[in-house]
């Protein structure tokens, strides 16, 4: 092993170390705690040492919230690893009640990654363009959506209206979605990916991601002992209008 290869083991290595470090920090005491002194205090070091590694304390978030995506997507991929290629629904509950059960078991990853502005967007890897966190776990419901859009186009009688504010913000994103379901093996079109359908697909994430984080936050607008009926039924609701049977 070179002297410079050595390095870069070192260096990999501590990086790791920090964020590991870092995440134990926020998942003990929440996001307010993951600072670089307490970091270095944490790993025996000087809090100046950390910005050879990381620019600043939102540089770092934001490769610690990329690296809880990356969990969560890899913990979704194995919800839908045993599931035929073929029962789409299937595939669409698995991946929502996957996400609401990780959310609920990692409320302050999920606050990071979904209810903050210091993960934002930020640079990628080797000088890309600027990109988003999440990207890993957006990847997932993309190909499933994808899947969804394929084996079920919307049913006929579902309304295309889009409002026009919105036209090139959605086609902007169907070009994102269509690569991605492309790219593993889906082929789909925009004749078949309408604007409607992708409006369609962006109200249901929206309800998706609200009702939990209701449920995260404890922000429901009244008491509920048991939130899961309230989530299967949106989520029924959603399946439904995009054509898919309900599932037990």
């Amino acid at each position: 092993m070179t002297e410079a290869t050595r390095r870069e083991r070192l260096r990999a290595e501590t990086e790791r170390d920090i964020r590991r470090q870092a995440r134990a920090l926020l998942v003990e005491r929440g996001r307010e705690a993951v600072t670089l002194r307490a970091i270095a205090r944490e790993l025996g070091i000087t809090a100046p040492a950390l910005y050879r590694y990381y620019d600043s304390r939102e540089d770092l978030l934001r490769r610690l919230a990329d690296d809880i995506c990356t969990d969560l997507a890899a913990e979704l991929d194995a919800d839908l690893r045993d599931l035929p290629e073929d029962d789409v629904a299937a595939q669409v509950h698995a991946v929502c009640r996957g996400f609401r059960r990780w959310a609920l078991g990692h409320p302050q990853e999920f606050g990071l990654v979904f209810a903050s502005t210091e993960a934002g967007a930020g640079p990628c890897a080797q000088g890309e363009e600027p990109c988003r966190v999440g990207d890993q776990f957006g990847r997932v419901f993309l190909r499933v959506a994808g899947r969804l859009i394929a084996a079920h186009p919307l049913p006929a009688d579902v309304p295309q209206d889009v409002p026009a504010a919105l036209h090139a913000d959605l086609a902007a994103f169907r070009q994102v979605l269509l690569g991605t379901v492309n790219a593993h093996g889906a082929v789909v079109g925009e004749d078949v990916l309408t604007l409607g359908a992708v409006h369609r697909i962006t109200q249901s994430w929206v309800r998706l991601y609200g009702h939990v984080a209701l449920e995260v936050f404890g922000r429901f607008p009244f008491a509920v002992t048991d939130p899961e009926p309230l989530f299967d039924s949106m989520l029924a609701d959603l399946l439904g209008e995009m054509g898919l049977p309900p599932r037990p």
